[in-house]
């Protein structure tokens, strides 16, 4: 099998994307990002914590509340979103190559897997933008009773290390395309393509505010997002046991929440199975990063 030879990527941003721009923690505090085969420092990140995760919070209240976000067109939404994707497209290599480094899978699956992916997925929901409808009830009497679908508000957003841009993809897409705004938290160990993405949704347009996107820790940021009173929703994936201290703390301000858990669940094989298909797709299950 030929070997792939990568030139290293530029790593632009670093810091806490809030309000539409970037900020370093208030903290003042960095952490490391390592590249997994080597373990060499790639760069330092904003250690964020809860004094930023408020300020991103009120940066994404004043976008939702008072911005042009939930109230524009549904089709402008979509086009927005749909720019957001062709951005992408056009740093497909340079962004493969950033997942890779900072994730350490091969970047053939970066290039030809998970960026296709993040690319389909937000186009999918930009689509899905101007489709969001309610409906008219037919009841007994002189009256009209109709459906009204609206956006949560501000919804906070935790994703794990394995799929970053996909995960980011699959977490912006829904909340953007119903007009809500978005305060993120990425995984400490892939933070870069999270934050190169702040940036391209910027470029393509959407309004400062409405993307709000945090590095840090989960005990740290990751709680702050679960327990601030600004925010409205959760959605989390990664495993069971902090899921369920987000409900916990969640239940506390009863946010909505959102859970993908447990992708090392044990599967159950019926006897008529067939035992090699399921053995092999339990192991792509498993090992596919």
């Amino acid at each position: 099998m030929a070997t792939e030879v990568i030139s290293r990527p530029e790593v632009r941003q670093t810091q806490c994307f809030i309000g539409g721009q970037w900020v370093p923690a208030q903290s003042g505090k960095t952490f490391d990002t390592l590249h997994p085969a080597t373990e060499e420092v790639i760069c330092q990140i904003a250690e964020g914590d809860a004094a930023d995760v408020d300020l991103a919070v009120k940066a994404a209240r004043d976008a939702f509340d008072n911005g042009p976000w939930r109230t524009m067109d549904a089709r402008e939404r979509g086009a927005l979103m749909m720019k957001l994707a062709d951005l992408i497209e056009e740093e497909i290599d340079e962004l493969a190559a950033l997942e890779t480094l900072d994730n350490g899978k091969p970047i053939n699956d970066s290039r030809n897997v998970d960026l296709p992916l993040t690319i389909d997925c937000l186009r999918y929901y930009a689509g899905y933008a101007d489709k969001i409808h309610g409906q008219t009830i037919p009841v007994r009497g002189n009256f009209f009773t109709y459906t009204k679908k609206e956006p949560v508000g501000v919804v906070g957003q935790i994703i794990p290390w394995n799929f970053p841009m996909l995960m980011v993809a699959w977490k912006w897409g829904p909340a953007l395309a119903a007009g809500c705004t978005i305060v993120m938290k990425p995984a400490e160990q892939t933070p870069l393509t999270c934050l190169r993405m702040a940036r391209l949704a910027q470029k393509a347009g959407i309004p400062d505010g409405v993307i709000n996107v945090v590095p840090g820790f989960g005990p740290t940021a990751g709680a702050a997002v679960v327990q601030h009173p600004g925010i409205d929703k959760v959605a989390f994936t990664g495993e069971y046991k902090t899921a369920q201290t987000i409900m916990a703390d969640a239940s506390q301000t009863l946010k909505r929440l959102t859970f993908e858990l447990g992708g090392k669940s044990p599967n159950v094989v019926f006897a008529d199975a067939d035992l090699d298909a399921a053995a092999a797709g339990s192991h792509f299950g498993l090992y596919f990063n």
